[in-house]
């Protein structure tokens, strides 16, 4: 088993106003040689976007972007005609493939919203640009692993997809209860990222935003010394 710590004190850091944004992996301005990106999973920022503001109109391709809501609500515009809120609850996916404009900005004047975003690279190059978008009402329930994401290939219902052999769950975990994620694909790796609560994890200690990258393993078990919420990302290492 290789583990690597990336502890939420070492993310990169950029505050411009109206986005404050912590970035796992090296990021526009931020550059760590050492956190470029584990396997297939490029970027994992966690924004924080004031009321009235947001990302202008811009440019993506041969990327699959996971958006993960956390707070508040955030609107979604692209070049292929899509118009949508997406709100607690929800995930969004787009495949930029050969090639998409998206804008996106908090819905609310006077709220900030706040989420995830994931970049993770495509199995090949040259996909038609698509979006999709779900709610996922039982992802409160404690102690249940719910998929939010599968490979195209493996659809799973009620659940997104996207052009990789990678799945993104997540999991409410009680003060002092264990659980094994098992992977999926025989040699994928796992980045286990802690959203709230604190975990250990062979001998580690984890915090909210703290997370750790695991692979040549079979199973990742992980024990919650208080209420938590993780977030089990799995790539293809390559």
């Amino acid at each position: 088993m290789k583990t690597e710590l990336h502890p939420a004190s070492e993310r990169g850091h950029a505050n411009h106003g109206w986005l404050d944004s912590y970035h796992s992996f090296s990021f526009a301005t931020y550059f760590n040689p050492a956190r470029e990106k584990f396997g297939c999973l490029r970027v994992l920022n966690d924004d924080t976007v004031s009321g009235g503001t947001g990302f202008d109109l811009h440019p993506h391709n041969n990327m699959e972007i996971v958006s993960i809501i956390l707070e508040g609500a955030l609107e979604h515009r692209d070049s292929i005609g899509n118009i949508q809120v997406i709100t607690p609850g929800e995930v969004q996916v787009m495949t930029a493939g050969t090639g998409i404009y998206h804008a996106e900005y908090n819905h609310s004047e006077t709220e900030p919203v706040k989420f995830f975003q994931l970049w993770i690279f495509p199995r090949e190059k040259g996909f038609k640009p698509r979006y999709d978008q779900l709610l996922f009402p039982d992802k409160e329930k404690q102690g249940q692993l719910v998929t939010l994401v599968t490979p195209d290939n493996k659809q799973e219902e009620n659940a997104l997809w996207i052009h990789q052999d990678a799945y993104i769950s997540s999991i409410n975990l009680k003060k002092d209860s264990d659980f094994d994620y098992r992977i999926r694909i025989a040699g994928n790796g796992i980045f286990v990222f802690v959203v709230e609560g604190r975990i250990t994890f062979n001998e580690n200690d984890l915090s909210a935003r703290d997370a750790i990258g695991v692979s040549e393993t079979e199973t990742v078990q992980v024990k919650a010394i208080g209420n938590s919420k993780v977030l089990f990302i799995e790539v293809p290492i390559r």
